[in-house]
């Protein structure tokens, strides 16, 4: 599949049968409306390094094998600066636990090793700046202004995960991450000075 120079070039991995308009779409499901067919479980992502502006995994990363290698191949196909956009239920949603497919349930706070502030950097060496966290609260708290508030103040999110969201209920998430790479150079230096 081409794309015009003026065209965004995105990928949408595990795309299904809703690939995005104009994306490429890759899966492993033979039912999938996919352009490209490839299990990122097995082998990682058949592009080359950079050359996505987005990529896009809509309820996906809850059914690989493994979540920080398939995120650290949708950063190596991300050019720098490209978007990675990921949604997911958040593991107190009844969505969470009815599929038989889901091989891990999250919380908004999930992706912290991928970030500088996160604390779990030893985890994976590949970066991302967290640009954007959006919960969905089932529809009576969103009602009552909870939505609103876990969405406004990341202190109340982690005060909401940490004591609240067992009865103020989580229904999804969606992650807004930009990829952030170091140069040929800073690699090379950071592995001397090791």
């Amino acid at each position: 599949m081409a794309f015009g120079s003026a065209t965004p070039r995105a990928l949408d991995v595990g795309c299904g049968r809703n690939k995005r308009p104009g994306a490429l779409g890759i899966d492993s499901n033979p039912g999938a409306t996919a352009d490209v067919r490839a299990d990122v479980d097995r082998g990682g992502l058949p592009f080359r390094s950079g050359v996505f502006d987005a990529c896009y995994l809509i309820h996906v990363i809850e059914h690989v094998a493994d979540a920080i290698a398939t995120l650290e191949e949708v950063h190596r196909v991300t050019r720098p600066g490209g978007a990675v956009i990921v949604e997911t239920p958040h593991y107190t949603d009844f969505s969470s636990f009815c599929d038989p497919t889901h091989r891990r349930h999250l919380n908004s706070f999930s992706f912290r090793c991928f970030t500088e502030e996160g604390g779990f950097s030893y985890y994976t060496q590949r970066r991302m700046r967290e640009k954007r966290v959006r919960v969905k609260l089932l529809r009576l708290w969103r009602l009552l202004g909870f939505e609103f508030a876990v969405n406004r103040s990341r202190v109340f999110r982690k005060f909401w995960e940490h004591y609240l969201c067992f009865v103020v209920r989580g229904k999804a998430m969606t992650f807004e991450f930009e990829v952030l790479k170091q140069s040929r150079a800073a690699v090379l230096s950071s592995e001397k000075c090791n």
